[in-house]
C-alpha cells in the first residue's frame, strides 16, 4: 500500500478576484505614482530612439507613417490597441478558471508576476512615448488623428475625460506586447483548433505592430515586455512552490501519502518476527486457519484447543469400556 497525495483543490472564484483586483491595483497605482517629470521620461524617451536609430532598428517610424496615411489600417489599429488589451486577456483568464483549473494556476501566477514586473520598469523607467515626443522627431498620435471614430481622445486608449487617471509616460516595458504573447501561450497550449494555432502566432505580432504603428510605443519597449513576460514565466513555477509551502505551513496538515513511501498500518506496536496476530473471521476460527500458507503454530494450537465431547450415560462405548477394564481385574 502507497501513499497518494490529495488532489489539489480547485480555484475558488471569491479568493482568486481579490487577488486580481490587488495586482491590478497596484499596477495602477503605480502608473500613477510614477508621472510628474515629464523631461526625465522625455529624455528616456529619445535615449531609447537614439539607440534604435544607431542599430537601424526604428520600425515605429515607416510604420506610424503607414497607420496614419491610411485609415482604413490606422482606425482598426486604434480599436484593437484600446480595447483587445482590456477584453481578450480577461476573457483567457475566465476560459482557464472554468475549463483547466491546474493550468489556470501557473498562467494566472505567470500573468501577476510579469505585471508587476513591469510595474517596476514603470517605476524606475518613466518613458515618453513617441506619441507625445516634439513633432519634429516625425511620429502622429494616431488616436488624436481618428478620435472622432471611437470612444477615446488625445490621451492614449483612455475614455474621453479620463486621461487624467493614466500615466501616459509607462511606457517601458510595453505590457500590451507583454499580455498578448501570454494570451499567445495560452491559445498555442490549451487550443486545439487550427484557428486557435493561428491567432496564438497572429495575435502578439500584430499587437506588436498595432503598438509601434499608433506611436505608442517603441521596437525596444515591445523587446522589453516579451523579456519580462520572460523572467515571469522562469518565476511563475518556484513562486507556486512557495505559495503551496506558505500554505501547508499555515495550515498545518497531516502529512500525506506519496509514492515509494509504504503506509505504516502497526500503529506504533512491534510483533517479533513470525508471529502473527490471528484475525477471527468467525467465532472460534482464526483468519488464516485452513489458508494455504497458514503457520503451523497456529494449526497446532487449533488442533490442541478442541475438547472432545463427553460421551452420555448408556451408549455402546461405555459398556464396552466397563466390560474391559473388568476382565483386566
Amino acid at each position: 500500500m502507497y501513499r497518494t497525495a490529495p488532489q489539489r483543490q480547485r480555484p475558488r472564484w471569491w479568493t482568486e478576484l481579490p487577488l486580481i483586483a490587488v495586482v491590478y491595483g497596484l499596477y495602477s497605482a503605480g502608473r500613477l505614482l510614477v508621472r510628474g517629470n515629464v523631461q526625465t521620461a522625455v529624455d528616456h524617451g529619445l535615449s531609447i530612439l537614439d539607440l534604435e536609430k544607431t542599430f537601424r532598428i526604428n520600425f515605429e517610424h515607416p510604420l506610424n507613417r503607414l497607420f496614419t496615411d491610411h485609415a482604413s489600417i490606422g482606425i482598426p489599429a486604434d480599436f484593437a490597441y484600446a480595447a483587445l488589451h482590456y477584453l481578450l486577456t480577461p476573457a483567457l483568464l475566465v476560459w482557464l478558471f472554468k475549463r483547466r483549473p491546474d493550468e489556470y494556476r501557473r498562467m494566472r501566477t505567470w500573468l501577476m508576476i510579469s505585471t508587476l514586473i513591469g510595474l517596476i520598469g514603470f517605476t524606475l523607467m518613466p518613458t515618453c512615448p513617441p506619441r507625445l515626443l516634439d513633432p519634429a522627431y516625425g511620429f502622429v498620435d494616431t488616436m488624436h488623428q481618428y478620435s472622432e471614430y471611437g470612444w477615446w481622445g488625445g490621451d492614449a486608449s483612455a475614455p474621453r475625460g479620463l486621461g487624467g487617471l493614466t500615466n501616459q509616460y509607462a511606457a517601458m516595458p510595453s505590457l500590451h506586447v507583454g499580455w498578448a504573447l501570454w494570451c499567445g501561450a495560452v491559445l498555442w497550449r490549451q487550443g486545439r483548433a487550427t484557428w486557435a494555432k493561428i491567432a496564438a502566432v497572429a495575435y502578439p505580432l500584430a499587437i506588436t505592430l498595432i503598438v509601434m504603428g499608433t506611436a505608442n510605443h517603441y521596437f525596444l519597449d515591445a523587446v522589453a515586455g516579451a523579456a519580462v513576460m520572460g523572467v515571469g514565466y522562469l518565476l511563475a513555477r518556484p513562486a507556486l512552490r512557495l505559495a503551496e509551502r506558505i500554505r501547508g505551513l499555515l495550515t498545518r496538515s497531516e502529512p500525506v501519502e506519496t509514492p515509494g513511501t509504504p503506509a505504516i498500518v502497526s500503529a506504533g506496536c512491534e510483533t517479533s518476527a513470525g508471529t502473527a496476530l490471528p484475525r477471527t473471521s468467525f467465532p472460534g476460527s482464526p483468519a488464516g486457519a485452513g489458508r494455504p500458507g497458514a503457520p503451523e503454530r497456529l494449526r497446532e494450537a487449533d488442533a490442541s484447543d478442541q475438547i472432545p465431547r463427553q460421551q452420555a450415560r448408556g451408549e455402546a462405548g461405555d459398556s464396552r469400556t466397563d466390560g474391559a477394564a473388568t476382565a483386566a481385574r
